[in-house]
């Protein structure tokens, strides 16, 4: 992730973007990208994957610029939301269930 990261940084570094990469301006891209991913499934089950991938690519980027630009660890705070979430949604009472873990 780490090696991912400066990756994307320099890209966007050598093309004088940052100064466009405001939190708020990554958490609009963030939502935009993800619109276009969604919209690869938009009329039915069928997809390019191509297309999917790029969108994929797109959302994860600019999630990964989100997180170096707020100074948080993307390994870090996914982990720790995976915690949380297990205790909201307890394994023997969850598993195989799409219910919001307040109804289960």
């Amino acid at each position: 992730m780490v090696d991912l990261t400066k990756k994307i940084i320099e890209f966007n570094e050598e093309r004088d973007w940052d100064q466009f990469h405001s939190p708020e301006n990554l958490a609009k891209s963030i939502s935009i990208e993800a619109g276009e991913l969604l919209e690869c499934f938009q009329w039915n089950n069928e997809y390019d994957i191509e297309e999917v991938k790029e969108e994929l690519a797109d959302v994860i980027n600019y999630c990964l610029l989100m997180a170096d630009k707020i100074g948080v660890d993307p390994k870090k705070i996914v982990l720790e939301k995976m915690e949380k979430t297990a205790k909201k949604y307890p394994i023997e009472k969850s598993k195989g269930k799409s219910t919001k873990y307040n109804k289960l």
